[in-house]
C-alpha cells in the first residue's frame, strides 16, 4: 500500500466522544457545558414508541420536542423543523435516533444558523460558513456514524435523489453520547442493515481515492469489529457486549469519512434511495459486495487487508486471491444477517439503466477506487440482483 508523500492533507474531528453503557446520564452536564438552556430534541416516532425519549427527557430542561423525523428526511421536513427551532427560541439541539434523526438535527442547525432552505446548502452550492448551534448527538442504532460524520444526507423528492450537505467540520456535532444500552432490543433487520452500513463506510473509506493513514486506522478497526460482532448482535438483541462493539464500529466508520466521500456503493445507494424509499443500510449492503468485486483489480492490496480484518486466514494466498476471499466474506456476511434482495427492497432489473445513470451522476463516484462509468454501474447492478441468498 504505497503512501502519498507529496500531498498535504488534513483530518479534523470536532466532536467530543462520551461513550459506554449509561453514557446518556451525562446529557445534562454536556448541555450545560455547551451553554444550552433551551434545547430542541430531534427524534422520530419509532424512537419515542420504544421509550427512548422518556429515558432522555429527565436530563433536559425547557426542551422542545420535535418527533416527526421520518426515514430519508427531506427538504420540507428540515425546513419545517428549523422554523419550529426559531419560533421557540431554542439555543441548541439534541439529536436522538438513527442516521435520519441525526442528519436532520445537523441540517436544522445549518438552516437555523444561515437561513434559507436546506436545499441552498447542497454540497457544491452555498458554503456553510458558521458553526451550527451546539448539538449533542445520541445514536440509537449502530450504523451511520452520523454522530461524528461531517455530512448530512437529505432527500429531494422533486429530483428523486438524495444530496449531501456538509463536508466541513462546521456541521459536526459538538458532543456524541454513545450509549449501547439505548440499542438493546433493536430488531434484527435494523441491526443487520445498520451494521452493514457501518461496514460499508469503513470499506469504502479505506479503499477510496481519498484514503489517508489516520482514517485507515479507524476504518480497519471498524471492519474488524463488524466482522466479529455483527452476527452476534443480530442473533441476540440483548447482548450488551456485541452492542457495545457495534456501537464503536459505527462511530469509527463515521470517523473514517473525514471531509471527503466514499465510493461507488454509496453513490449507488444514495442515488437509488431517492427512487424507492427503502432502508439506506440494507440497500448499501446489497450493492457493497458487487462494488468490492469490481474494485479488486484497482486496489488488491487494500482488499487483501480487508480480508484479514474480516478474520480470513490469508496465509498461502497471493494478494489477488486474498482480496477475492475478502469479497466473498462480505457476500457471506450480507447473507448471514439476512439483508433483503434488490427485489425485496423494491427494485427491478428493468430499472438498471436509470439507476446506473443517476449513480454515475452522484459526486461519490469520483472517490471510487476504480474508475466507474455508466456501463460499469450497469454491470455492478446486475451482479447485485444475481448475488443474493
Amino acid at each position: 500500500m504505497p503512501v502519498e508523500v507529496d500531498t498535504v492533507r488534513a483530518v479534523t474531528v470536532p466532536t467530543r466522544l462520551v461513550h459506554g453503557p449509561g453514557a446518556v446520564a451525562s446529557l445534562a452536564d454536556e448541555c450545560r457545558a455547551l451553554g444550552i438552556t433551551k434545547p430542541m430534541l430531534v427524534t422520530d416516532p419509532g424512537v419515542a414508541a420504544a421509550g427512548l425519549v422518556d429515558r432522555v427527557l429527565p436530563h433536559l430542561n425547557g426542551v422542545v420536542v420535535f418527533d416527526e423525523v421520518r426515514p430519508n428526511p427531506d427538504i420540507e421536513l428540515v425546513d419545517r423543523a428549523a422554523r419550529v427551532y426559531r419560533e421557540n427560541g431554542c439555543d441548541g439541539l439534541v439529536g436522538l435516533g438513527g442516521g435520519s434523526s441525526l442528519d436532520t438535527a445537523k441540517s436544522i442547525g445549518v438552516v437555523a444558523r444561515h437561513g434559507g432552505s436546506i436545499a441552498d446548502y447542497e454540497w457544491g452550492r452555498d458554503p456553510i460558513e458558521e458553526r451550527i448551534p451546539p448539538l449533542v448527538a445520541i445514536p440509537t442504532t449502530a450504523g451511520t456514524g452520523s454522530e461524528v460524520t461531517l455530512w448530512a444526507v437529505i432527500t429531494d423528492h422533486e429530483r428523486q435523489l438524495k444530496f449531501n450537505v456538509g463536508g466541513t467540520p462546521l456541521i459536526g456535532a459538538h458532543v456524541a453520547l454513545i450509549d449501547p444500552e439505548l440499542m438493546l432490543g433493536l430488531p434484527p433487520a435494523v441491526t443487520a442493515a445498520t451494521g452493514m452500513d457501518a461496514l460499508s463506510h469503513a470499506i469504502e473509506c479505506f479503499t477510496c481515492d481519498y484514503h489517508q493513514p489516520f482514517n485507515d486506522a479507524v476504518a480497519l478497526h471498524a471492519i474488524e469489529l463488524v466482522g466479529r460482532w455483527l452476527r452476534r448482535a443480530v442473533e441476540d438483541g440483548t447482548d450488551l457486549e456485541a452492542r457495545t462493539h457495534m456501537a464503536h464500529a459505527a462511530t469509527l466508520g463515521g470517523m473514517a469519512y473525514g471531509t471527503e466521500s466514499a465510493g461507488a456503493a454509496h453513490a449507488m445507494s444514495q442515488s437509488a434511495g431517492g427512487v424507492h424509499d427503502c432502508p439506506h443500510g440494507a440497500l448499501t449492503a446489497r450493492v457493497l459486495g458487487p462494488v468490492c468485486a469490481y474494485n479488486v483489480p484497482a486496489a488488491p492490496e487494500r482488499y487483501a487487508r480487508i480480508a484479514q480484518a474480516l478474520g480470513i486466514e490469508t496465509s498461502g494466498m497471493d494478494v489477488v486471491e486474498a482480496a477475492r476471499a475478502g469479497v466473498e466474506e462480505v457476500y457471506r456476511l450480507t447473507d448471514d444477517v439476512d439483508i433483503p434482495t434488490m427485489e425485496e427492497l423494491g427494485f427491478s432489473e428493468d430499472e438498471i439503466p436509470m439507476l446506473a445513470r443517476i449513480a454515475f451522476e452522484d459526486p461519490q463516484t469520483q472517490g471510487n477506487a476504480r474508475e466507474v462509468d455508466v456501463p460499469a454501474y450497469e454491470e455492478i447492478y446486475r451482479a447485485a440482483f444475481v448475488r443474493a441468498g
